[in-house]
């Protein structure tokens, strides 16, 4: 710990392994979300395709190095380093490719007129290493850690769900399914196909979470 009223960091030192910069979380922000995604190769996707319509965000995109090419609402923009991008409207759907290899963009947002609150897709990004890995009992700590961090837990309780059916734990999974659907209802369809969920699905109980989607 140090007592400096600042910290400095370097983004390549806060980079994981798929080219997210966890920078809010690495230092603690806790005003407004703020992440960096970096692409090492053309042509790689730097920023994947959302809107922010759940979250009611503003987000600005700062490109720090390279070139990016972004669409938002359907225009494509080019976007050498030094360019900003000011999305305002929360359901425009935005999405960036690199266009040269060490191509970095900076991702600022947060609710207008609203105190912020992280959401949870940090915790579900961070999750999908271990579910690739087969680390399931790993994810299942982080998800569970997450519970009470964010208001959106939906999509928390989805992918915990899934970790603990594939740890043989079914009445957890069960539950931890229902209480996503409930608070998630699109949830429901995708729970259908996932083959996370194959060691619950012939309990009884599992129709009833994806209300006979199966």
């Amino acid at each position: 710990m140090t007592d400096r009223p600042y910290q400095t960091a370097q983004i390549a030192d806060i980079e994981g392994s798929e080219g997210w910069s966890p920078i809010r979380r690495r230092m603690g922000v806790g005003a407004f979300g703020i992440n960096a995604w970096t692409a090492h190769q053309a042509d790689d996707r730097l920023i994947p395709g959302h809107d922010e319509g759940p979250s009611g965000h503003e987000e600005l995109y700062l490109v720090t190095s390279g070139r990016a090419a972004f669409t938002v609402a359907g225009d494509e923009v080019d976007a050498p380093a030094g360019t900003i991008i000011f999305v305002r409207d929360p359901a425009a759907r935005r999405e960036a490719w690199a266009r040269e290899a060490g191509t970095t963009v900076v991702a600022v947002g947060g609710r207008p007129g609203s105190a912020y609150r992280p959401r949870a897709w940090e915790s579900n990004r961070e999750v999908l290493a271990l579910f690739d890995a087969g680390e399931f009992a790993e994810a299942r700590d982080v998800l569970t850690d997450a519970l009470d961090r964010y208001e959106d837990r939906g999509t928390v309780l989805y992918n915990l769900a899934c970790a603990e059916a594939q740890m043989g734990q079914t009445d957890s999974a069960v539950e931890h399914l229902l209480e996503a659907v409930r608070e998630q209802p699109s949830l429901a369809e995708h729970a259908g196909e996932d083959s996370d969920l194959e060691p619950i699905r012939s309990d009884p109980r599992f129709a009833e979470a994806v209300g006979g989607r199966v």
